[in-house]
């Protein structure tokens, strides 16, 4: 519209703060683990590949990933953004104007954007300009590109001929060395018995679980009491 303000990513003050546990050196779980090292390899050598699509449930990690991604990035030296297209929603397409000028453009949930073609547009031009700058993008999705219900052929052309990084829902052994892994970060010392009763009580979902940590944790601290089963029974009215 004549006369109205465009407003672009690199005007605002977007993306997502780094986790400094979304690493690769700390991505549990033998499910996955090979769709990592994946990754971290052409972080290593990304010259030739024109886009990485991470395809995955919302509870496998992509955005771990993503994350990683940005901090491998930065570890060397390189811009790196990571956003979620909910952030941008907002601000509408026009707010991936000026992306390109990262080394490294991650985008999570690109399929929020799918049947819109405004925006679908705007992620296809993005691609073109991140190319032509030698960037690169790393998108996730939870199909592969060719399953999405995007409606642009193009691009749907140009993220299917990318690299695709699929991961899968994790069993409950990866689950509980997630768990203690993180727990381990944190300074939690969790006995295997009292995992145990976690992992029985606990949603199956990775999210809710690492929220139930995060609830222990702060409790833990605010009573000065160990994990003990009597105690997370307390804390979480099991």
């Amino acid at each position: 519209m004549e006369g109205q303000a465009v407003v672009r990513a690199s005007q605002l003050s977007l993306g997502i703060k780094l986790r400094d546990d979304a690493r690769f050196d700390n991505f549990h779980g033998d499910r996955n683990a090979s769709a990592a090292s994946r990754l971290k390899a052409i972080c290593d050598q990304p010259e030739g590949i024109p886009v990485v699509v991470i395809c995955g449930d919302s509870d496998t990690g992509k955005s771990h990933l993503l994350q990683a991604v940005c901090h491998d990035a930065e570890s060397r030296g390189r811009a790196a953004v990571c956003i979620s297209i909910a952030e941008l929603e907002p601000f509408g397409p026009e707010a991936l104007a000026g992306l390109e000028g990262a080394d490294v453009i991650c985008l999570d949930d690109l399929d929020r954007i799918s049947g819109q073609d405004a925006w679908e547009e705007a992620v296809f031009h993005l691609y073109n300009r991140v190319q032509d700058r030698g960037g690169l993008l790393v998108v996730s999705l939870s199909e592969v590109p060719s399953a999405a219900a995007f409606a642009l052929p193009d691009l749907v052309s140009r993220l299917t001929h990318g690299l695709t990084v699929q991961l899968g829902i994790y069993r409950d052994d990866d689950r509980l060395r997630i768990l203690m892994a993180r727990a381990e970060q944190r300074g939690l010392v969790i006995g295997d018995d009292v995992a145990g009763f976690i992992m029985r009580r606990a949603p199956r979902r990775l999210g809710d679980l690492l929220a139930i940590l995060d609830t222990l944790d702060e409790n833990s601290l605010q009573a000065q009491r160990r994990l003990t089963i009597p105690f997370v029974k307390t804390v979480m009215g099991w």
